[in-house]
């Protein structure tokens, strides 16, 4: 299950990045920083869909007893769940990505004030500043309560 640790590689074999004194928030160099996480990111979860595909189709056996078979069905059932998944995160760092180039990206979307460099290496496809994030999270329990 090695293969499994390195999901998350991306988002934890980076150097945070040091911002200089008097930098502009979302400098080329910051921008830089960031397309890279992402694109890195990227790479691994399209490796990951790629090495599931080749599993899928190595290890697909018809098993005479219905307990194995049921639990190969949830396993590659599961498996696909996290690939649905993992898919939407690729369109969101793609979308992120785009948002790098049209120098958008850092800000949130709706205060417009600076995300943050901690809070984007965190989770760079942020697009709420953390007060806005948890405002609306808390908008959301209230809904769903």
């Amino acid at each position: 299950m090695p293969e499994k640790e390195q999901s998350s590689f991306a988002l934890t074999n980076f150097k945070p990045y040091e911002q200089k004194k008097n930098e502009e928030f979302m400098s080329d160099e910051m921008q830089a920083h960031f397309k890279q996480i992402l694109m890195n990111w990227k790479q691994e979860l399209m490796e990951e869909a790629d090495r599931t595909k080749v599993h899928m189709q190595t290890d697909a056996e018809n098993y005479a007893d219905p307990n194995d078979r049921a639990s190969q069905e949830e396993e590659f059932s599961l498996e696909l769940r996290t690939r649905d998944r993992e898919r939407k995160l690729i369109k969101k760092i793609e979308k992120t990505l785009e948002l790098i180039e049209s120098g958008d990206y850092g800000y949130c979307d709706a205060c417009g004030i600076e995300i943050g460099v901690r809070r984007l290496e965190a989770r760079p496809t942020a697009d709420l500043c953390i007060d806005c994030k948890t405002l609306a999270e808390i908008k959301e329990k209230q809904v769903g309560a």
